[in-house]
């Protein structure tokens, strides 16, 4: 199963979400070819109702904490409640351009 799935997999369990979508961004980083550590994490769930940002957050990483302690290098995370996605018409920001650096193989 690729790392991308594992996420896909873990926060249906996690979070029962409205919409999921778990976009690979490895490629725009320095890596080696056919990494798999770079996510954008874009979670539509009422379980994030009446919670801050650092608590939605929290609950990721409570769900991937296997893989973030070796695999996953950044998660760029975009939580939000269903009414905050209809009002944000679905939009999140872009991911920004690496700035070097990598992972060591």
């Amino acid at each position: 199963m690729t790392m991308q799935a594992i996420i896909q997999s873990k926060l249906t369990i996690a979070l029962e979400p409205d919409v999921l979508d778990i976009i690979n961004e490895t490629h725009m980083h320095n890596v080696p070819l056919d990494s798999e550590s770079h996510f954008k994490v874009i979670a539509v769930s009422k379980a994030f109702e009446g919670k801050m940002l650092i608590a939605r957050h929290r609950m990721i990483n409570e769900a991937l904490a296997e893989e973030l302690s070796g695999g996953i290098h950044a998660l760029s995370l975009h939580t939000m409640t269903p009414d905050e996605y209809f009002e944000k018409a679905g939009k999140t920001m872009e991911s920004p351009e690496c700035l070097g650096g990598g992972i060591p193989s």
